[in-house]
């Protein structure tokens, strides 16, 4: 019998349908589960995946949110078959290092994007060096991030940054509403890159950094970023319904 521990947001549709769930199919703390059920929407999905890093178990998500992208369809039928078959994806996440004014480092790690963001009035100015060389000296926008492939069609695809096919072993480097030089799209790098943004003007210019929307760091003057290997989150989906097939059927839409 398969041991499921079930995870929901705090909406109330999650709250009801992880009652009716683990009513009928039993429950596990998560420690002791062999997959952990998520019940909400995409950024449920990357709070559990982030809170359950250490266990090694896989995530199967069940959407109760909207959008839902790397979630399965809510079907309370049948649920340990479909985890029976259900398809695995791992995922790498980022490492952020980030170094504010004071000098003090803050690390954190974003399954979907590390997104440098203007904190006051005027644009940001930034310099990008990847691996040690400087590739542009100076990127004036509202900012910048850095997508992995799972996160290529979240911020960065609001930024105007490519959809990245799961299995490319590519980071996305995105550009918000580049002022100088106008018309950068960015760039594509390996997912082996080491990125690096020194803030410039950082006290005319202030910049906050973030990891997946979160671990927001204020006044930086240095963020380094690096794809992590040695995490990684497990992502189960249904046949025929996982990342790639998503990922490529966002770009036809």
């Amino acid at each position: 019998m398969t041991k499921i521990a079930f995870m929901a947001s705090q909406s109330e549709v999650a709250q009801k349908a992880r009652r009716s769930l683990a009513g009928r199919y039993g429950e596990h703390r998560a420690e002791n589960a062999d997959v952990i059920v998520a019940l909400g929407g995409d950024g449920f999905m990357l709070q559990t995946l982030h809170g359950t890093q250490h266990l090694d178990t896989p995530v199967y998500g069940m959407n109760c949110g909207t959008v839902g992208f790397m979630m399965n369809e809510y079907i309370a039928d049948d649920l340990t078959d479909r985890l029976s078959v259900a398809e695995e994806e791992v995922l790498n996440p980022l490492a952020m290092r980030a170094v504010n004014a004071d000098g003090d480092v803050h690390d954190a790690l974003a399954i979907n994007e590390v997104s440098l963001i203007r904190a006051g009035p005027q644009v940001a100015k930034l310099r990008i060096s990847v691996d040690g060389r400087v590739r542009m000296e100076e990127l004036v926008a509202d900012g910048a991030l850095v997508s992995t492939p799972a996160g290529s069609t979240a911020y960065n695809y609001s930024a105007h940054g490519p959809i990245v096919p799961i299995g490319s072993d590519v980071l996305a480097l995105t550009a918000m509403s580049a002022f100088r030089p106008r018309r950068w799209r960015g760039a594509l790098l390996p997912s082996s890159a080491e990125v690096r943004f020194d803030v410039l003007q950082q006290q005319k210019r202030p910049v906050m950094a973030e990891a997946d929307s979160r671990s927001a760091v204020k006044n930086v003057v240095t963020v380094i970023i690096r794809s992590e290997p040695k995490i990684r989150h497990r992502i189960l989906f249904d046949p025929g319904h996982g990342l790639e097939e998503r990922l490529i059927q966002e770009q036809f839409v």
